[in-house]
């Protein structure tokens, strides 16, 4: 692989946003050089007008997942190649252990998904469906050999993913001796099943009642209550996943505020999306937006609260929970009866603008959306500084991204396994113009350049962004 020299452009990272050549050699970055000092090399990029931008690391994706009687519609090729296209060049996804399953063999079975068929690189956190003496287990040995420094708990889906709060307390535990992660599904899913049984019984079926039995309240309770037993867990580090309400963000920046070793992640569709808009959608359109935690009302001032929440790092990241169901065949398993349609929004390749849309609009910083989208992340977990800023030393993962550009999200255009789009008509004033994984250019001028197998298995470190 020869050298690469991208030329002309604003490098932007958390610490600001300056004018600089980088210049690539083979699959690593060897130097940021004042504009037109480096040396000649064979292969040149102009990003003269454009933001040079370290590629996005995706922190919570669900490629091929399983759920609902059916499984999300990307594969780890699709959902990879769509990524790239969108300026994503690292995801994280969730391999999964159910009660009564190994979690060993859980992992095996991720990585069988996605060995040789990623186009970007990619990692994992271990979802503990079971908590028993055997996961406690298995989680020191992921920790130590697999380069999985991060697990999943569920407080929602009895029957499916639960675990009650001494299974929680004991994997907490367990976590803070290891030095690892807990990242938490906060809704309380005992209560949420009550709703939902009383609304079927009711004959409100429609999708908008997903939302309806899923109050903002119960997310707020979930959140308080995970905050609670990680400090009896002596602080262990603890990530709430795709945070959506007011009252759950006022529990984790209490808790920020008392120098507790909390965060959050929230989701693009928190901060566009609405209970009224999409999900009350006439007839059952409004199934395409079915995902959980769901999407809050326009009137309560969640959105807002989340824009700030990006603002003041109370909500340190920005994932998207992509878990892709196609409308045909899939989300239509729950026609007549909300509760059977399966949870998800695709959104792997829209990250990088529709938070660079927030940019635009004056909600964050330039600073802060890389930050969000790549820096944070990969400090968050565990790849930092292999991944998530440009450095010498660092992977040559590189987005040059055009402000002058302009991107129309359309399921006719989009390239996620998805045969509708939550985000149809929506308008970015920005493009990802290029983007480039440990120096290869899988996207430039339009066009794919990626293969599947170019994405390789980062094992991870341990998290780089604790107090």
């Amino acid at each position: 692989m020869t050298a690469m020299l991208i030329k002309g452009g604003t490098v932007v990272g958390p610490g600001g946003a300056f004018a600089a050549d980088v210049l690539v050699d083979g699959e690593k970055i060897a130097a940021l050089t004042l504009p037109g000092t480096a040396p000649d090399v064979a292969r040149t990029i102009d990003a003269t007008g454009r933001y040079v931008i370290p590629g996005g690391v995706d922190a919570h994706t669900h490629m091929e997942l399983p759920f609902g009687g059916t499984s999300a519609s990307d594969t780890f090729a699709t959902g990879t190649a769509a990524a790239a296209w969108g300026g994503t060049t690292t995801i994280i996804d969730f391999a999964v252990q159910r009660a009564g399953e190994s979690v060993q063999d859980g992992l095996a079975a991720w990585h069988a998904k996605a060995e040789g068929q990623c186009h970007v690189d990619y990692a994992f956190h271990q979802i503990i469906g079971g908590v028993d003496e055997a996961s406690l287990k298995a989680m020191d040995s992921l920790v130590a050999d697999e380069g999985i420094t991060s697990f999943k708990l569920f407080m929602a889906y009895p029957g499916v993913f639960y675990s009650d709060d001494g299974q929680i307390l004991r994997a907490m535990q367990q976590a803070r001796e290891n030095g690892a992660v807990i990242m938490m599904h906060a809704e309380n899913g005992i209560a949420i099943d009550v709703l939902v049984a009383q609304a079927l019984a009711r004959g409100e079926t429609t999708p908008v009642h997903h939302g309806l039995t899923r109050p903002a309240a119960l997310e707020a309770e979930a959140t308080g209550r995970a905050v609670h037993l990680a400090e009896v867990a002596r602080d262990v580090p603890l990530y709430i996943v795709h945070l959506s309400a007011s009252g759950a963000l006022e529990k984790v920046a209490e808790a920020r505020d008392a120098g507790r070793n909390v965060f959050a992640e929230t989701c693009p569709q928190y901060l566009y999306l609405t209970l009224e808009d999409q999900l009350g959608a006439p007839g059952f359109e409004g199934a395409k937006w079915v995902c959980s935690t769901p999407l809050r009302s326009r009137h309560e001032p969640h959105a807002r609260d989340l824009w700030k929440g990006l603002r003041t790092n109370d909500l340190a990241v920005v994932s998207t929970d992509h878990c892709p169901f196609c409308f045909k065949d899939q989300k239509e398993l729950g026609r007549g009866d909300f509760s059977k349609i399966p949870n998800g929004i695709g959104g792997v390749e829209h990250r990088v603008d529709l938070l660079y849309q927030g940019v635009v609009d004056g909600r964050i910083s330039l600073e802060r959306w890389v930050e969000t989208i790549a820096a944070t992340p990969a400090r968050m977990f565990g790849l930092y500084p292999r991944k998530g800023v440009i450095a010498p030393g660092s992977d040559a993962d590189i987005v040059v991204y055009d402000p002058a550009g302009r991107t129309r999200i359309s399921a006719g255009t989009h390239h996620m396994n998805l045969d509708h789009s939550a985000w149809e008509g929506f308008e970015i004033a920005g493009r990802v113009d290029t983007v480039v994984s440990r120096g290869s250019v899988l996207v430039r001028d339009g066009a794919f350049h990626g293969r599947k197998g170019h994405g390789r298995y980062l094992p991870r470190g341990l998290s780089r962004y604790l107090i």
